[in-house]
């Protein structure tokens, strides 16, 4: 009887309008315009920046805050020390800094650091008092900014592109001249939790949403690739052209390339004279661009700095290291016409009109319509591709809750590659729960909800951040069923399409989509390091019933499924409920019989399930052999009985 209650009252509520999780949250917005000028020759940057700042919030805003990112790019910055500090950790035997940060920013010399400076700032004519603090420039307002008022924010700004070291600067391992990302004053957000002043220590970010007018000129070899349409492409040429155009280039030793990007939270490009750029139409409306360039020199050291197992698989050939270097870029476009029907059928339609995959920064990072790459390789490729999703499209505060992203893009990386290398073989998220698993057991385990710049320890983030999150997802889905977690990915597209999101809304939307209270998942999961250890105490027969005595050791409590498989092969599965959940998965596989038991209380560590057979029958009893249940302890799961 018990089971028909829950399932009418799970059916009840999977048929109520979906309300709460995207009522509409208030967000600021913002239009940029900007005029600027890279003298190649000395790497420094000028331009004039005008921003219409619309205060959508209920609050009255006496400051405002900018981020002026290349200041981190100087010795004894927040960002340096913290990567020295962090070398003098050693985890497995390696120094837990960033490799790529490590501590070259002390390194540099004067003119190879990078800065940013607000020359000028007035609000709607008048100038502001600043102080600026680093990689942050507090705005003292002379007159405070009212609920649903609109501003304009004049400012004349100046930078040198630092020697690259994160993400962004100037000539970095691959021999690309310029990555221009964090290049400009960007207002910080203010949200419902106030504002987000986050100094520029290494994590990523959490920008405003709105439209961008970018005006950028320099030396006329260039070639730029980057967020944005061009306006200006039979002026500019170098594969922007329209087929047959003849491009028509004004005189002079400059060129002016005007881009246009609706509807973003930021904008990054790049810049080098030998970019080669490949384009291909993938799908009506959208177009795939690729910028990569081969040097040859560079390219050879790179490949002499690689460790001795990767130089073996290329025969310690580094001439054949850098033939599949290019052809990596060269098929680039052609494997994304084969892998976007399956994600945007997987997790909604991508909106723009182009992306573009860019050669430059120091690995992978991902920016709204563009990612810069080091290398094109086939992993990096689908997963910072697929942050169009979360945070370019719905997009989550990377430095409060990174794991959204990160966790989201490993996650559906693993679904990508398995897709695209046909791997029917079995569970593919396995890399990612072996690494959450490793970090669970050991002494770096924090609490999602840590501040990306304030995990103890790098490996501590990253595990975290892409394993514990990519777990996230896939043990959703274990909870609610796989049907139900797709469902979970396009709801979410639609209710939170060009706006903020954080997990509150995630799991709202899955309860929405499930008919099942999810609350304490995401209070788990999220908020603590508790883990997950459930196991089979012991089997026995009873009149014509078998009986298994499931126990819980663990701290977070879960649903289960446990299989019993007899001898003659057939299945049955039988699943119980997690309490706090006040409801259960539809069957996933209609195939086997399956039967639903009550509830599991998380107060009792005890819980014994019953089936109809003879114990004799019996081959093998099994917790979760779908392995979607991150078990810290997976020993005690399966009993195999050999009679």
């Amino acid at each position: 009887m018990l089971k028909t209650i829950i399932f009418l009252i799970g059916l009840s509520i999977g048929m109520m309008p979906a309300t709460a999780a995207a009522q509409e949250k208030w967000q600021q917005r913002v239009k940029y315009k900007m005029d600027v000028s890279l003298d190649v020759s000395t790497n420094i940057i000028k331009g004039k920046q005008v921003i219409e700042y619309t205060n959508n919030s209920p609050d009255t805003l006496h400051v405002l805050y900018y981020h002026m990112y290349w200041n981190a790019f100087q010795p004894n910055s927040m960002m340096d020390v913290r990567s020295r500090e962090l070398g003098r950790i050693a985890i497995d035997g390696r120094t837990d800094w960033d490799y790529r940060v490590a501590d070259r920013i002390s390194k540099l010399k004067p003119h190879e650091t990078g800065y940013q400076k607000i020359l000028t700032l007035k609000m709607n004519g008048r100038a502001q008092e600043t102080e600026l603090q680093e990689t942050i420039l507090r705005v003292k307002l002379d007159k405070p900014i009212a609920p649903r008022a609109k501003v304009q924010l004049d400012a004349d700004f100046e930078a040198r592109v630092p020697v690259q070291i994160r993400r962004s600067g100037r000539e970095n391992e691959e021999g690309v001249k310029f990555s221009m990302t964090q290049w400009y004053p960007k207002l910080a957000e203010y949200d419902a939790k106030g504002w987000h002043a986050n100094p520029y220590v290494g994590r990523e970010f959490y920008g405003v949403w709105g439209d961008f007018d970018v005006n950028i000129t320099l030396d006329r070899n260039y070639v730029i690739a980057g967020t944005g349409y061009l306006l200006n492409p039979n002026e500019i040429g170098y594969g922007y052209e329209a087929e047959g155009t003849k491009v028509n280039r004004p005189s002079g030793n400059l060129l002016t390339w005007r881009f246009n990007a609706p509807n973003v939270h930021d904008f990054a490009w790049a810049a080098d004279p030998d970019y080669k750029h490949i384009t291909k139409k993938i799908r009506e409306g959208l177009t795939i661009h690729v910028f990569y360039k081969i040097s040859p020199l560079h390219l050879q050291k790179y490949f002499s700095a690689l460790p001795a197992r990767v130089k073996t698989s290329y025969n310690n050939n580094a001439g054949l290291f850098i033939q599949n270097y290019e052809n990596e870029w060269l098929q680039l476009a052609g494997k994304m016409e084969k892998a976007f029907p399956f994600i945007e059928r997987n997790f909604g339609k991508y909106p723009y009109k182009q992306f573009s995959f860019i050669q430059g920064g120091d690995g992978g990072m991902e920016y709204p319509m563009a990612t810069l790459l080091k290398g094109a390789g086939e992993g990096v490729v689908y997963h910072e591709f697929l942050h169009s999703w979360f945070p370019m499209i719905m997009s989550n505060n990377e430095a409060q809750s990174a794991w959204i992203d990160e966790g989201f893009a490993a996650y559906a990386e693993d679904k990508v590659m398995a897709f695209m290398n046909n791997d029917t073989s079995g569970f593919v998220h396995k890399d990612n729960y072996a690494a959450y698993l490793k970090l669970a057991r050991s002494e770096y385990a924090e609490p999602l909800t840590t501040h990306a710049d304030q995990f103890r320890t790098n490996y501590g983030y990253g595990r975290s951040s892409y394993s514990k999150g990519a777990v996230f997802y896939e043990q959703l889905g274990y909870i609610i069923g796989k049907q139900k977690l797709e469902l979970t990915f396009q709801e979410l597209y639609r209710k939170f399409k060009f706006r903020h999101v954080d997990h509150h809304d995630i799991i709202k939307v899955a309860e929405s989509v499930s008919g099942m209270q999810l609350g304490w998942y995401g209070g788990y999961w999220v908020n603590t390091t508790n883990t997950i250890n459930y196991g089979i105490d012991s089997l026995w027969q009873e009149g014509t019933r078998i009986k298994v005595r499931l126990k819980n050791t663990g701290q977070v409590p879960m649903p289960i499924d446990l299989m019993i498989t007899f001898k003659d092969g057939t299945k049955h599965l039988v699943h119980i409920p997690q309490y706090l959940s006040f409801g259960y998965k539809a069957m996933e596989d209609s195939s086997m019989k399956r039967t639903v038991l009550e509830p599991w209380k998380w107060t009792q560590p005890m819980y014994t399930a019953e089936v109809d057979g003879n114990l004799i029958n019996v081959q093998l009893a099994e917790i979760d052999p779908s392995q979607r249940m991150a078990d810290i302890n997976r020993n005690d799961n399966r009993l195999e009985i050999k009679w």
